[in-house]
């Protein structure tokens, strides 16, 4: 299992300037809404290659009026997800245009000494209690999906520049 460490590494030459991502952009770790196919089919048409991961020191909170989290540093947590390992340049550029505009791109060491890409959420609007991928599942994911094929388009467009 991979592992991201507590805290993101020093600014690189991708993180913080999003929709610039680097030639070499490294695999993405995901805690939220990318963690569902339906979302991955929807956004870029296919469910990437993808291993188990966790990121200690952070936990995927939710987030005031919104149904997918943010993540944010959290000592002695741990936030789980995945790790995207065959993203092409095209698909990383969908994704980011997709992701809020108030998240942060950062890099993330791995456990097993690789590197990965993670959105972090800033600050304000983070609630006290994680978010549930079960109750995201049950009560929206059939209607977020839905959105992310309606607005994918848009933004293969986006990406395309």
């Amino acid at each position: 299992m991979y592992q991201a460490t507590a805290q993101p590494s020093p600014r690189t030459e991708t993180s913080g300037s999003r929709r610039r991502l680097s030639p070499d952009a490294a695999p993405l770790f995901a805690y939220g809404t990318l963690q569902f196919d339906a979302v991955l089919e929807a956004l870029i048409g296919r469910i990437p290659q993808q291993v188990a991961a966790s990121a200690p020191g952070w936990r995927a909170a939710s987030l005031e009026g919104r149904v997918y989290p943010g993540l944010v540093a959290a000592p002695g947590s741990v936030a789980p997800g995945v790790l995207f390992i065959d993203l092409s340049r095209r698909e990383w550029a969908i994704l980011d245009a997709f992701e809020d505009d108030r998240y942060d791109l950062h890099e993330v060491t791995v456990a097993s000494g690789g590197r990965g890409l993670a959105y972090i959420w800033p600050d304000g609007e983070v609630l006290d209690g994680d978010w549930n991928a079960e109750q995201f599942r049950t009560s929206h994911l059939e209607e977020y999906a839905a959105r992310c094929a309606r607005i994918a388009p848009g933004l293969l467009a986006r990406a395309a520049h």
